[in-house]
């Protein structure tokens, strides 16, 4: 759990294993958020290859302005990816706008002063199974019945 926001780009197997964590970086080595089941991660620059191997929870939002990342860049076996929806644009400007605060992060704030254009740019990286499993969630009944308390 908690947050992390780097200004600059990190090594290798950023986020491997997250469970909870909201993390933001300004571009990552290879195997960024392998075998990922949780949190959210933001990668505001270039990833290296092997991106999400195994990944099998959480989001992942990567800019991607030349096509590179869902070229050929990220592992595509466990994840798809999907449009973002105005909630998660909200969400997603929100935690960039967290990280220039707490960095002074420049990408940040190019981002931001571009916000509509950087947006289209974005792509949001889920796994299919975890995708399934929050779609059931919303769908089925509670297991309890809300309890009353006099």
């Amino acid at each position: 759990s908690g947050e992390c926001y780097l200004n600059g780009i990190v090594g290798e197997r950023f986020a491997v294993r997250n469970s909870g964590a909201t993390a933001v970086v300004e571009g990552c080595g290879d195997h960024g958020c392998e075998y990922m089941t949780g949190g959210v991660v933001v990668i505001l620059g270039k990833t290296g290859r092997n991106f999400a191997a195994g990944m099998s929870g959480g989001i992942a939002y990567v800019y991607d302005p030349e096509n590179k990342f869902v070229n050929g860049l990220c592992n595509t076996e466990t994840i798809e990816f999907e449009t973002i929806s105005e909630e998660d644009a909200t969400d997603l400007k929100s935690i960039i706008e967290k990280h220039v605060l707490y960095t002074d992060s420049n990408r940040g704030s190019t981002l931001l002063a571009d916000w509509d254009t950087s947006l289209k740019n974005f792509v949001r990286v889920m796994p299919t199974e975890y995708k399934k499993a929050l779609e059931r969630l919303a769908t089925e009944e509670p297991m309890f019945e809300e309890l009353t308390i006099a």
